[in-house]
């Protein structure tokens, strides 16, 4: 899909009038305190669905738990805090730890930082942004494998629908350096800026959305990857307020955002022939970006490898937390 159907799409092509009651499905959402992810939690809770929210404290738990609450008070759901700070991974594994449900069926990597201050770095001495981006979904995602294992096989035996992984990356990883991450000595590069250093993290995310799908399709989990759409939230927080303002004209309302999650999370045109597929605004299948594509094959495939790498540095990064 070009660059200008997924800025302007066309209209949602799944929204909560075409989900059916969530009565004991359970979903997890990081950054679910605001924007795109406390926009679906809404939409599931008034599902009945169980919802994990996962925010960086728990006041922010709390206010947005609060405010789901108040708009849905008949509502037969469950709400669930989960403090969780992607950019600090012992949190990521305190909070996998407590995720207590027997069943996860859908796992939403909604959290993400933008444009952070240069320099700034993670609990753990990462890049902010690939540390927040990257790091803290990989291990989240391993930590939670044993009960998506669990979850699909049970939905196997139900006849129902898949396990899935909804990693939201972004139509600006179309334009990270050709490749999607540079791999320098074994890591990404730390060479690039300011927007650049977004891109290539959000190119990652396809990579690892990518990657989880080879890794446990066979065992009926998808995992695909979403740009959600351009979207007025808390992620514009450290640009300009020039930059602001245009956004904010442009921008749509966050809900609009959580279509396309719902879309790539929910939706029954969605299945395992789509594993690692991109999915764009406001619900449809794209595809990733080509300068990417090699990246995902490995070098006896006639690609670059570079995914797996990239995978693979992820996890020793995360080990120690496993």
């Amino acid at each position: 899909m070009s660059v200008f159907s997924q800025a302007f799409p066309p209209s949602p092509t799944f929204t909560e009038k075409d989900l059916h009651d969530q009565t004991g499905k359970v979903t997890l959402i990081t950054g679910a305190a605001s924007g795109v992810g406390l926009a679906l939690a809404h939409i599931l809770y008034s599902l009945n669905g169980t919802i994990y929210i996962a925010a960086r404290s728990a006041s922010r738990c709390s206010s947005a738990i609060s405010t789901i609450l108040k708009a849905y008070p008949l509502s037969k759901g469950r709400l669930e805090p989960l403090v969780l700070d992607l950019a600090d991974l012992e949190t990521v594994k305190k909070a996998a730890a407590a995720f207590v449900d027997e069943r996860l069926h859908v796992l939403v990597h909604n959290a993400g930082v933008m444009m952070t201050p240069e320099g700034e770095r993670t609990k753990n001495g990462h890049d902010l942004e690939m540390g927040t981006n990257c790091l803290g979904p990989y291990l989240l995602s391993v930590l939670l494998e044993p009960v998506m294992r669990r979850t699909a096989v049970a939905e196997k035996a139900a006849d129902t629908s898949s396990v899935r992984v909804v990693w939201v990356s972004s139509m600006i990883a179309a334009n990270a350096p050709k490749g999607g991450v540079v791999m320098e000595a074994g890591r990404p590069t730390e060479k690039f800026k300011k927007m650049e250093r977004y891109m290539q993290t959000k190119a990652g995310v396809v990579l690892l959305a990518s990657e989880f799908a080879k890794k446990l399709g066979g065992e009926g989990i998808i995992s695909v990857s979403i740009n959600p759409g351009l979207i007025r939230t808390e992620l514009q927080r450290h640009v300009s307020a020039v930059e602001r303002r245009i956004m904010h004209m442009v921008f749509k309302e966050a809900k609009f955002g959580a279509y396309t999650e719902l879309y790539a999370g929910f939706s029954p045109d969605v299945t395992t022939a789509d594993n690692g597929r991109f999915c764009i605004p406001w619900g449809r299948k794209g595809e990733i970006p080509a300068h990417m594509r090699e990246s995902l094959k490995s070098n006896m495939e006639g690609g670059t490898g570079v995914s797996k790498q990239f995978f693979d540095w992820c996890d020793a990064e995360t080990r120690e937390f496993m």
